[in-house]
């Protein structure tokens, strides 16, 4: 017996979740709505753990969805955050080239912006970088006016605020344990009892393969955690770092390299690596889940993964335990750091998607199942885009499980 009825049920809180119901609650005022969150608030994880850059789209293949959805999202998210008073700051960045084999990436980096539809982006010199960034050193950097930052956490409130004024529900604190389907309905077992619902959007995260699994659908990938661990500055040494200092990233992988943000706290982040995490809240070196690290070695893909980016693995992990290590790295663009000049800071969690081959999915990826869509897939720049990513969902649900 089910405690209540819904049209659409929202599996998952944090920004993408959020800008799905939202963008329902704009467009299908009619529909009753539910977002469940198993955390006592919503963002409590990748959403409240990331750096807060808005990003530019200036990384992504021409042609592919997160191109298409980075550059209109992220021209969204500023104009959102001016109508609720959230803090931003459109910063600019530069991606720093520190060796002659990274000047071909730099300028196929720029081509691929300019293919994006960005505007205003420029290589420069040693001597310019330095104009914008006085500690920075490079042998070639791309200027890129558009990128910003700002506080997703703060963001995601103003989602689930907005939710509720328009006639959706946000509830916290509940877990979703079993999915039941029939064509009649499905119903959603929950820590806090049983929902009924017409339709359902996973948009769990770190968790949307099980929940997939649990509503009877084969995702044909598995979500591998990867923590990416920070330094912060210390406050006398926060001026090394004007803005965003970025290196040219490697393209075999989907994470951008350590390099050095100001948050719009004024706080500068150093990093961060890329290492694989033992649990998927493993946010510390002693966060373990038994379940969790079995899921990942046992999946045919890992190994595979494995076998070809093993060196890389060690050069994360030694990063990850040798404070000099990460040291070394940042002195690529940032020569005057020191050891003394970080204190340890945040970490958050990635939700990664592998294919059974060995391959990191790289492009956002949604799938319907009959009545379920299935969002498994929303790497970064997953918060610059949510806006633009709930408008793209939601068609695809309207397309696929009747939502009208």
């Amino acid at each position: 017996m089910t405690d209540s009825r819904y049209d659409v049920i929202i599996i998952g809180g944090g920004v993408v979740g959020l800008g799905v119901a939202l963008e329902i609650t704009r467009r299908l005022p009619r529909q009753k709505l539910l977002v469940v969150e198993k955390e006592d608030k919503v963002a409590r994880h990748q959403s409240g753990h990331n750096s807060g850059v808005i990003h530019s789209g200036v990384y992504y293949k021409p042609g592919s969805l997160k191109a298409r959805l980075c550059v209109s999202g992220a021209a969204a998210m500023v104009e959102f955050c001016c109508e609720h008073g959230i803090p931003h700051n459109v910063c600019g960045k530069v991606i720093v080239a520190t060796g002659e084999d990274e000047l071909p990436r730099l300028e196929e980096l720029r081509k691929r912006g300019e293919a994006n539809g960005l505007t205003g982006l420029r290589l420069i010199g040693s001597q310019e970088l330095r104009e914008i960034e006085p500690h920075a050193s490079g042998l070639q950097a791309l200027v890129v006016p558009s990128t910003g930052v700002t506080d997703y956490a703060l963001v995601c409130e103003k989602y689930a605020q907005l939710i509720m004024a328009n006639g959706g529900t946000v509830r916290t604190s509940t877990a979703v344990t079993g999915i039941k389907r029939s064509e009649q309905e499905i119903v959603v077992e929950t820590t806090r009892g049983a929902l009924a619902t017409s339709s359902v959007i996973n948009c769990a995260g770190l968790y949307s393969d099980r929940i997939a699994r649990m509503a009877g659908d084969d995702p044909g990938i598995m979500i591998v955690p990867f923590r990416g661990e920070y330094y912060d500055l210390t406050p006398e040494r926060a001026s090394l770092v004007r803005a965003l200092i970025y290196p040219v990233p490697d393209p075999r992988f989907p994470f951008l390299g350590v390099h050095f943000t100001r948050r719009i706290t004024g706080r500068v982040d150093a990093g961060p690596n890329a290492v694989l995490a033992l649990a998927r809240e493993g946010y510390r070196h002693s966060d373990i889940s038994a379940r969790d690290l079995a899921s990942s070695i046992l999946f045919p893909g890992f190994w595979r993964m494995a076998r070809k980016h093993w060196r890389n693995g060690l050069g994360e992990w030694h990063r990850s335990l040798s404070k000099r290590a990460f040291v070394r790295a940042l002195r690529r663009l940032l020569p005057e750091i020191n050891e003394s000049d970080l204190v340890p800071g945040g970490s958050g969690v990635r939700a990664q998607a592998l294919k059974p081959d060995g391959a990191l999915v790289d492009d956002f990826q949604f799938v319907p199942s009959g009545k379920v869509l299935h969002v498994l897939n929303v790497p970064s720049p997953a918060a610059t885009a949510s806006l633009m990513i709930g408008k793209t969902i939601v068609d695809t649900a309207a397309a696929n499980l009747g939502l009208a």
